[in-house]
């Protein structure tokens, strides 16, 4: 199937070529739909912690965190173009009229913190944007917003675009997270650690923006910025195929290749040297006014990890060591159960002893993933939910609507049942008991993946994206859910977004 130029092309992506072969072979056969056994909820499998525990739990992370090196993982390659995706078709169209979309944009254009760096943009060409405005010449606006003419945003990632305004002058999410990494990802020596996964051509924007952002905010917050960045694997992209489930070839001859989707971060996340990372998009945050809740909720989140490491961490010590006694056995047993929503089998207190420590062992001996969800108030996003594997275990999964049989009346009914979504609001160990890295590839499901048709050049293709980050990358993974309050969730989708109160 495959040439010598193609085999040439495999070894420069650093890409097996059995490793290509499994990836026809699931376009061939296509992935499994997960079989939901239940909707996760406060009644099962959501905990929702009342002001008691969340006190403990932010006291517990305040207390322990200078004994853990903690990093802020933001995914942030994403391009903004998707944002302005009803601005785009306007100023490309031969409509004059404006739709609703645009003129809201327009009637609060003074609103958005871009506004005087855009009327800056318009005057170097000797425009005037209330002229321009009041004329109903919305397209030049929107030209300069958009394209190389001036601000070329269409073409920038989200994180460098300026998002909120403030008295000395307006921030990127870039800034806004770096301010609030600094309340939960600092270490004992006042270092702010932040990782941000980048497209290679946006790499030096960000790192020049760091800087500068890390020369204003150091004296101001009296710390240091350790800032990183990392780029998606070429190892990671995935084979296109026609409909025939051919290769996809460029005119060139070539095959064409694709991003694995968020899923490839895995690679990225199983690089990072630290003992916790929190995980939070790019376009989820807020003003520092409007902060505390979700400040609050990333500590309490963060000592609820601690604790459950910790634990987890002594019982693995102790059967390592051979000193579990039947009595502590049993306390494992009861804790992977009640507070970590594992199954044992039925029999487990039948076993034999050895036996016993052995499945505390397997179910033990993996990282944790604390997980915020949020009622679900009609904002897009996968769901938490009890999943049945082949085996007929069952664990807690975050699930996309992509990956559930919709013509499946069962299943159809559990998604009704449903009550909360994922704002992807994560925090997770990455070192075992030993203070060793986990090695993160182990525990995905590479029956998770997804298979979608696009098109390039006018030709159809189908395109195969990679066990999500938090769906089946992390399927394998001990997974606990929170309730956090909707105050933590304020993505920006479309520029519109920025004109909600949150983001004002």
């Amino acid at each position: 199937m495959f040439t010598k130029d193609d085999l040439e092309q495999f070894e420069k992506k650093n890409i097996p070529p059995e490793k290509i072969e499994r990836q026809i072979e699931n376009f061939e056969k296509g992935f499994p739909f997960i079989k939901l056994a239940d909707a996760a909820t406060p009644a099962h499998g959501i905990s929702v912690l009342n002001n008691e525990q969340l006190a403990r739990m932010t006291e517990t992370f305040e207390k322990k965190a200078k004994n853990y090196s903690i990093t802020k993982m933001v995914p942030a390659s994403g391009a903004a173009s998707r944002m302005f995706k009803g601005l785009f078709a306007y100023m490309e169209s031969e409509q004059e009229e404006a739709d609703q979309e645009v003129k809201q944009f327009i009637e609060r254009i003074e609103d958005f913190a871009f506004y005087t760096a855009l009327k800056n943009k318009l005057a170097d060409d000797a425009y005037d944007i209330y002229q321009l405005i009041s004329s109903g010449d919305y397209k030049t606006i929107i030209r300069y917003l958009l394209t190389e003419d001036g601000l070329n945003y269409a073409s920038l990632p989200k994180g460098l675009l300026l998002f909120h305004n403030y008295p000395e002058g307006p921030r990127t999410p870039l800034e806004e997270h770096m301010m609030e990494g600094f309340e939960y990802s600092r270490d004992i020596s006042d270092n702010v650690h932040i990782h941000f996964t980048v497209s290679p051509g946006h790499k030096e924007k960000f790192m020049n923006k760091a800087t500068e952002a890390a020369s204003k905010f150091q004296e101001k917050k009296k710390c240091s910025f350790d800032i990183t960045y990392s780029v998606q694997k070429p190892s990671t992209d995935t084979i296109a195929v026609d409909m025939n489930n051919e290769p996809f070839r460029d005119p060139d001859g070539s095959i064409l290749f694709r991003p694995g989707g968020h899923g490839a971060l895995i690679e990225n996340l199983n690089e990072l040297d630290a003992d916790i990372a929190f995980i939070k998009n790019i376009d989820n945050l807020v003003p520092d006014k409007l902060r505390e809740p979700t400040i609050t909720y990333k500590k309490v989140l963060g000592g609820l990890l601690m604790r459950l490491m910790e634990k987890s961490f002594a019982y693995l010590s102790m059967i390592k060591m051979r000193e579990a006694k039947e009595e502590i056995i049993d306390d494992a047993i009861a804790f992977v159960q009640n507070e970590l929503n594992i199954h044992f089998p039925e029999d487990i207190h039948d076993l034999p002893q050895e036996d016993k420590m052995m499945l505390i062992a397997e179910r033990l001996n993996r990282p944790i993933r604390i997980c915020g969800m949020v009622r679900n108030e009609g904002e897009p996003g996968g769901g938490p939910f009890l999943v049945q594997d082949s085996s007929g275990n069952i664990s807690l999964q975050i699930v996309e609507s992509s990956q559930i049989n919709m013509e499946d009346e069962t299943q159809k009914a559990i998604i009704s049942q449903a009550t909360h979504f994922n704002p992807v609001d994560l925090v997770c160990n990455l070192k075992n008991y030993k203070g060793e890295k986990f090695d993160l590839r182990e525990f995905i499901d590479p029956q998770t993946g997804f298979i979608s048709v696009k098109s390039k050049d006018g030709k159809e293709l189908k395109a195969q994206e990679l066990p999500g980050l938090w769906n089946g990358a992390m399927a394998r993974w001990i997974t606990i859910f929170v309730e956090v309050p909707i105050e933590t969730f304020s993505p920006v989708k479309m520029v519109n977004d920025l004109l909600r109160p949150q983001h004002q």
